[in-house]
């Protein structure tokens, strides 16, 4: 298992729900964290709740759905000169759930595409090479195990799209110290997950964030959260590193 004091952790969707309580897990690590939200005004209390832990933080935004405003926030955070070592793509958007599924509208998929598939290959672009030049990174994307369900296939298509992206990526660096994850948290009662989902967001720490634990140089695994439940980080890791896809 790996140390990240000191190192810094960027986090998409970290003002509610997983992406929140991911923050406070590896501001307890004492990471350092780079902290994403639509607007700062989303991220305000989580900004302070780290810095309580005594971590170095800041915050960014940015709507995942729009390319220009994704880069105006990593170039932000390479203006603050900040290395990166590790990125958690939490950040998710479902559009809907569409009873008549062959109505689903168009907007569905692009949207959908823009914040699961395409915002997380851009920030994976942005600093996996540099992972690479410095011979350490870790990159965990979030999925989702929703299948046979095309009332929401907009959000399942995307996801799926993130998989292969994630897979195919993680051929490149598989066997080096960069390494390059999906998690699964489960049907959670977020925001997103609705009330009526059998899991808490708790339940889906340590294992959304295990995949930055993990020290076997082995890249494309996927981790589903409620695999880990009830465990600590330690005992995560080591199940974790027993996970061969």
């Amino acid at each position: 298992m790996i140390s990240v004091k000191g190192k810094w952790a960027f986090i998409t969707g970290a003002a509610r729900g997983i992406g929140y309580l991911t923050a406070i897990s590896m501001a307890r690590q004492r990471c350092n964290l780079v902290l994403h939200s639509r607007s700062r005004e989303h991220t305000k209390k989580i900004l302070a709740e780290v810095r309580a832990l005594g971590v170095e933080a800041y915050d960014v935004e940015a709507e995942l759905t729009d390319a220009a405003a994704i880069e105006r926030m990593l170039d932000e955070i390479d203006k603050k000169g900040t290395q990166v070592d590790i990125v958690l793509n939490n950040a998710g958007l479902q559009p809907g759930y569409r009873t008549d599924y062959f109505a689903t509208p168009v907007s569905d998929f692009t949207s959908a595409f823009w914040v699961n598939t395409i915002a997380p290959a851009m920030i994976c672009y942005r600093f996996m090479p540099r992972m690479i030049e410095r011979g350490f990174g870790r990159i965990v994307n979030t999925t989702s195990g929703i299948r046979n369900e095309p009332q929401q296939a907009g959000y399942s298509a995307a996801k799926a799209a993130l998989d292969k992206f994630t897979t195919d990526l993680a051929a490149t660096v598989d066997g080096t110290d960069v390494i390059i994850s999906l998690t699964d948290p489960g049907w959670c009662r977020t925001d997103m997950g609705g009330q009526h989902a059998p899991n808490s967001p708790e339940s889906a720490l340590p294992g959304v964030i295990v995949g930055v634990f993990v020290n076997d140089g082995k890249s494309g695994r996927l981790f589903r959260a409620q695999d880990f439940t009830g465990m600590t980080l330690e005992e995560a890791v080591i199940k974790a590193e027993k996970t061969n896809a």
